[in-house]
């Protein structure tokens, strides 16, 4: 027996060596730490567990939402379709995609939409089908188009919000915590695609100011948004519009007043923000793709603010708990409503704004 005491610490010792071997030395991410913003003393509520539910079992994980001229509703889901929401409240299966990775859509002014698909790239989607505006920069593939807006030239500004992980493996870009997002600029007229930024922090969300003077892009794991000057005498300069926030920023929407829309993501649960400062911690859970679904907290609760020219919150809505929506990626105003998508839902979210404690 005391032969086998010293046998059985080596084998124990040299698994624990091998363990710490493959973390440290096959782990998917090369992490710096991460500063997290400070506690928020913002007043929680319930608003968003009020949302009507549209289009409740038809739509899986709808990420965006936006509306064209007539008042159709339009949202990309998960099985590759895009749906449309007619105003007599039926839904069509307008135009497929074979793609689990459509993200952020908006509606181009020659009709159709313009659509990111995490995979191959800027789409345009019309009755006639599905072009491909642009899947390469400098010669390399654009490997995780996020969000796209157009102006009223028609240009399209569109963020890619990592360079090295792709929507799948989108958390990894978290948990290591380093600048691989890019803002980049397709010219219709030029059928080029150019860089705007580099090195950005998980770009998302990207709108343009009502004058089209700037845009607002969402750094989501820095849980700020930076405005980049469109023109005037800073065209091309970047500067802070907002840090802090309470959430990382998922899409931007430009609101009917000037200020801004933004979905926050909750993706840093609660007692697990040591996570966050210890490289240790997330070697260990980017090398288990079970644990890094238990430490994305964006499952697990939602935020929506408003944000004022200034970048003040002047209003927010909350499901603190994920009893009724988590996950909420997006949030669209269009004729005193908010619409409300969400990769962990199987329905769009819609409140009215103008009646008692929304106003």
């Amino acid at each position: 027996m005391q032969r086998c005491v010293p046998a059985c610490s080596g084998f124990v010792l040299a698994f624990l060596l091998a363990f710490l071997f493959q973390i440290f030395f096959f782990s998917p991410i090369s992490p710096d730490l991460l500063q997290l913003p400070p506690t928020s003393s913002l007043p929680t509520n319930k608003r968003l567990q009020e949302v009507i539910k549209l289009g409740e079992g038809l739509l899986q994980g709808p990420e965006d939402v936006c509306v064209d001229r007539e008042g159709l509703l339009y949202t990309a889901v998960r099985d590759g379709w895009i749906k449309r929401l007619h105003k007599n409240g039926s839904w069509e299966n307008w135009k497929r995609i074979d793609s689990d990775a459509l993200l952020g859509i908006t509606i181009s002014k020659e009709g159709g939409l313009v659509v990111c698909d995490a995979e191959m790239g800027l789409l345009k989607v019309t009755e006639d089908g599905v072009t491909v505006l642009a899947s390469h920069i400098n010669g390399s593939p654009i490997r995780f188009a996020d969000e796209v807006i157009e102006d009223s030239d028609g240009n399209l500004y569109f963020s890619v919000a990592s360079t090295k992980f792709g929507l799948h493996d989108w958390f990894l870009d978290v948990l290591e915590a380093k600048p691989h997002g890019q803002l980049l600029k397709y010219d219709p007229s030029l059928n080029e695609t150019s860089i705007l930024l580099d090195g950005l922090c998980f770009p998302n969300g990207v709108a343009l100011s009502r004058e089209e003077d700037f845009l607002v892009f969402c750094e989501t794991w820095k849980f700020r948004c930076q405005k980049y000057w469109l023109k005037g005498k800073n065209k091309g300069k970047t500067e802070i519009f907002v840090e802090n926030l309470p959430g990382g920023p998922d899409n931007i929407n430009l609101a009917s007043d000037g200020s801004f829309w933004i979905a926050l993501l909750q993706f840093v649960p609660d007692k697990l923000e040591f996570l966050h400062s210890s490289i240790s911690s997330k070697h260990l859970v980017a090398s288990f793709p079970k644990l890094v679904k238990l430490v994305n907290g964006a499952y697990r609760k939602a935020k929506v603010v408003n944000l004022a020219a200034d970048g003040s919150i002047t209003r927010m809505f909350d499901d603190p708990n994920g009893r009724v929506m988590s996950f909420v990626t997006s949030a669209f105003e269009f004729e005193d409503h908010l619409y409300f998508g969400s990769l962990n839902a199987n329905f769009i979210g819609k409140i009215p704004l103008k009646v008692a404690g929304y106003s």
